[in-house]
C-alpha cells in the first residue's frame, strides 16, 4: 500500500516540476500575455493541501486554527476568523456590529455607514443588506480613498447639537492597496462613538508609519482570492483585538450559534446541557442555541492548509509588490521624461497625460494594482481605446472596480428609494460626485504581482508612451 509520505513526495515532485516549467517560459513582448493578478503557487503549496485531503477532513480542522493563530499573529491583531471569501468578510465584519450584545451601540435597521461611491461592491454591500443606510462620499483622485472633508463634515453635522445621531459606523477599503486616512477616521471614531470598519482585502501587508493595515479599525477584512497578496482560493478573514466582537464575528460566520466550540469539539463551557437561554427549556444542547440571525460563512481545511503555506511566502510577495509598484511609476515617469522624485514630491501631477498615483509619506505600500487616470484636461484621449491598444499588446487591465457604484444598473434609483443617500443631496449621478464620475469614465489599473518581470514592466510603460504618442 502506498504510504501518506510517499505520496506527497510524488506530490511534491509533480509541483517542483511544474514550477520549474512556468519559469523557463520566456517573456515575448506583445505576445506573452501579462496579467493584472498573479498568484505565488510553489510545491509546498500543494503538498499542503494533499496533506489535508488525506485527513479525510474536509471542514475547518488543524490547518484552520493554525491558519489563524498565525495570520493574527503577523497582521498583529489578537483575533483573526477565517471565512470563505473577503466578500463573506466584509458581511461578517459589518454583522456582528448589529448583535444585540453590542447593548446601545448595536447597529440598527436605519442606521447610517459612511463610505466612498466609487470602490467594490462588497464593501458597499453589507450596509444594504443589513438594512443600514450608506451614506455616500466623493473620493480623492490619485488615492482613490475618499474625500476626508466630506466624512468629518457629515459626522459633525450628525453629532452636532440637534444632529439626528445616525451615522454610526464608517465602513471603507484602502483602494488597490492605498490606505485611507487611517489616523483622521480612527480619532473621528472615536470622539464620536462609531465604528470604523476597515476593508484590508486589497492591501495586507501596506504598513502606514510601520504598523500594517488591517489594525486600525474596531474590525478589519482581508482576501485571498488568487488575485490577491497571497490566496487560499476562494477566503478570507476578519480580524479584531476586541473579545466581544471576535466571538460575534465567530457567532455570525458559524449560522450564528451561541456555542463557541470548534468544529467536532463539544462541550468546550463545561455546562452544555446546563444551559437557559431565550425561552428554551433549560439544559437545551448549547450546541444547537443560537444568539443571532447569523449564517454559514465558514472556510475548509483545505483552503486553510493552502493559507498556511502561503504565510511562508508573504513577506517576500509584501516586498515584491512594492517594488513592482515603484518600478512601474519609475518607468512611466521615464517613458514620458517626467522626474519621479519630483512628482513624488507633490511637484507634478500627471506623466504625460496620466494622473499618477499619491502615496503617502508614511505608507509603505503593498500595491494591489497601479491605477492610471487620463488627464481630464485632455478630452480627446479615449480610454477605452487605450485599453483596446494595450489588450492588443497582451498587457491586461481593469477598471477601478465599479466606480461610481450609483450608475451601476443594481444600484440606480438607490437614493431615490431612500436606501442611501448621499453627501451633496443629489442622487449621485448629476454632479453629485464629480471625482468618481472621473473615474468612471477615465480610470484603469494595472498590475504589479510577483510574477511580473522588469521587462514586462518597461513593455507596459512604453505602450503607455507608443498609444500617446499615436493619438
Amino acid at each position: 500500500m502506498t504510504t501518506r509520505e510517499e505520496i506527497l513526495r510524488g506530490v511534491r515532485g509533480y509541483g517542483e516540476a511544474k514550477c520549474a516549467a512556468e519559469e523557463s517560459k520566456g517573456f515575448v513582448p506583445g505576445e506573452s500575455f501579462i496579467s493584472t493578478g498573479g498568484k505565488v503557487v510553489d510545491a509546498q503549496d500543494l503538498v499542503n493541501m494533499v496533506d489535508s485531503v488525506l485527513d479525510g477532513w474536509f471542514t475547518s480542522g488543524r490547518y484552520h486554527d493554525e491558519f489563524e493563530q498565525k495570520l493574527a499573529a503577523w497582521v498583529g491583531v489578537q483575533h483573526c476568523a477565517f471565512v470563505n471569501s473577503g466578500s463573506s468578510a466584509n458581511l461578517n465584519a459589518l454583522a456582528a456590529l448589529t448583535s444585540p450584545k453590542l447593548g446601545k451601540r448595536q447597529l440598527l435597521p436605519g442606521d447610517e455607514v459612511i463610505t466612498p461611491v466609487a470602490g467594490f461592491p462588497t464593501t458597499i454591500n453589507p450596509i444594504l443588506q443589513l438594512g443600514l443606510k450608506p451614506v455616500f462620499v466623493d473620493v480623492e483622485l490619485g488615492t482613490y480613498d475618499a474625500v476626508d472633508e466630506q466624512i468629518v463634515s457629515l459626522v459633525e453635522q450628525s453629532h452636532s447639537e440637534g444632529g439626528d445621531k445616525k451615522i454610526k459606523a464608517i465602513m471603507m477599503a484602502h483602494t488597490l492597496g492605498n490606505p485611507f486616512n487611517v489616523t483622521l477616521m480612527r480619532e473621528l471614531c472615536d470622539k464620536y462613538g462609531l465604528w470604523l470598519v476597515e476593508d484590508a482585502c486589497d492591501a495586507l501587508g501596506t504598513t502606514i508609519d510601520g504598523k500594517r493595515v488591517g489594525t486600525f479599525g474596531d474590525l478589519a477584512t482581508a482576501s485571498f482570492y488568487p488575485a490577491h497578496h497571497i490566496t487560499t482560493g476562494e477566503g478570507g478573514a476578519v480580524f479584531c483585538n476586541n473579545g466581544l466582537l471576535a466571538k460575534e464575528v465567530k457567532s455570525f460566520r458559524d449560522w450564528g450559534r451561541a456555542c463557541w466550540c470548534d468544529t467536532g469539539h463539544d462541550n468546550a463551557c463545561g455546562k452544555r446541557f446546563d444551559w437557559q437561554l431565550g425561552k428554551l427549556p433549560k439544559g437545551y444542547d448549547h450546541k444547537y442555541t443560537y444568539d443571532n440571525i447569523g449564517y454559514n460563512l465558514k472556510a475548509t481545511d483545505i483552503q486553510a492548509a493552502l493559507g498556511v503555506s502561503q504565510l511562508d511566502k508573504i513577506d517576500n510577495t509584501v516586498s515584491t509588490r512594492h517594488k513592482n509598484g515603484d518600478k512601474l511609476y519609475t518607468a512611466i515617469c521615464t517613458a514620458f521624461g517626467v522626474d519621479a522624485q519630483a512628482l513624488e514630491n507633490g511637484e507634478h501631477l500627471t506623466a504625460g497625460p496620466f494622473v499618477m498615483p499619491v502615496v503617502a509619506k508614511n505608507v509603505n505600500l503593498s500595491w494591489f494594482g497601479f491605477p492610471l487616470t487620463l488627464d481630464p484636461s485632455r478630452p480627446e484621449l479615449d480610454r477605452e481605446d487605450l485599453i483596446q491598444f494595450l489588450n492588443s499588446r497582451k498587457i491586461g487591465t481593469r477598471l477601478v472596480f465599479a466606480s461610481n457604484i450609483l450608475r451601476q444598473p443594481a444600484y440606480v434609483g438607490l437614493v431615490e428609494a431612500g436606501r442611501a443617500r448621499t453627501f451633496g443631496g443629489g442622487n449621485g449621478v448629476d454632479g453629485d460626485f464629480p471625482n468618481a464620475d472621473v473615474v468612471t469614465n477615465r480610470s484603469f489599473w494595472l498590475g504589479t504581482h510577483p510574477n511580473l518581470s522588469d521587462e514586462m514592466i518597461t513593455f507596459m510603460a512604453d505602450s503607455l508612451k507608443e498609444w500617446v504618442n499615436g493619438q
